[in-house]
């Protein structure tokens, strides 16, 4: 049974994990040095316990740039083995990550999939996902559905999440009073933006990011 919650609580423990030899030895560093970048929080090891079949990759400080590659099941796309034809071409080209940008159907298959048989880090947009899990309007969505969403995905072994807390209500008036050039051209940033205007509420990622911390820390390296 592991003592430690995470790599960096373990590297700041002493802790030489799996995943810091591997990572060190891809990077070409010793394990102490790895160590000591990860306990400052200046290199973050993905491996989320539930990610079978990771091949473990740092991001951060003094490492080689990391290759990310955006797919996904989609309105145009809804074949699960294509996509992971494309995962693979992907990973076998160099990509250390896939950002998996499911839109259509139900996204959970796919995702637990890649989690399955892909080796790279997983990212995800839990905000696109919440519409499609919960088959409710956007305006109906609570807070702590995005957030029981979230933690769906790190079940699902997820590495990463892409959430857009830099809207706030200060930011959505200043949208609102001094005329853009563009809308809102991410489409992640675009529904929560909706979504804070519909339900005048703040932004659930901000005002519940403890809580996300806690789901990070449960399921390491998310």
């Amino acid at each position: 049974m592991r003592n430690y919650t995470t790599q960096m609580d373990a590297a700041r423990k002493g802790i030489v994990t799996p995943e810091i030899e591997i990572v060190a030895k891809k990077e070409n560093m010793t394990t102490e040095a790895l160590m000591k970048l990860v306990a400052e929080g200046k290199v973050a090891i993905c491996a989320n316990k539930n990610h079978t079949s990771l091949d473990p990759e740092g991001v951060g400080s003094m490492l080689r740039t990391k290759i990310n590659v955006n797919l996904g099941v989609s309105r145009d796309c809804k074949d699960y083995n294509i996509e992971m034809e494309k995962v693979m071409s992907a990973v076998n080209l160099g990509a250390e990550a896939i950002m998996d940008l499911s839109s259509h159907g139900n996204t959970q298959p796919f995702r637990q999939k890649l989690t399955h048989e892909c080796p790279a880090m997983i990212g995800t947009v839990p905000v696109y996902d919440s519409v499609i899990h919960y088959q409710r309007d956007l305006a109906t969505l609570t807070a702590q559905d995005f957030i029981d969403v979230v933690r769906l995905h790190a079940e699902d072994g997820v590495h990463f999440v892409t959430l857009h807390c830099g809207i706030t209500r200060k930011t959505i008036e200043q949208i609102k009073k001094h005329k853009r050039k563009m809308n809102i051209v991410s489409r992640d940033g675009s529904l929560v933006f909706a979504w804070m205007c519909m339900t005048r509420r703040r932004h659930p990622f901000y005002e519940h990011y403890d809580e996300i911390l806690d789901i990070c820390e449960e399921y390491d390296g998310y």
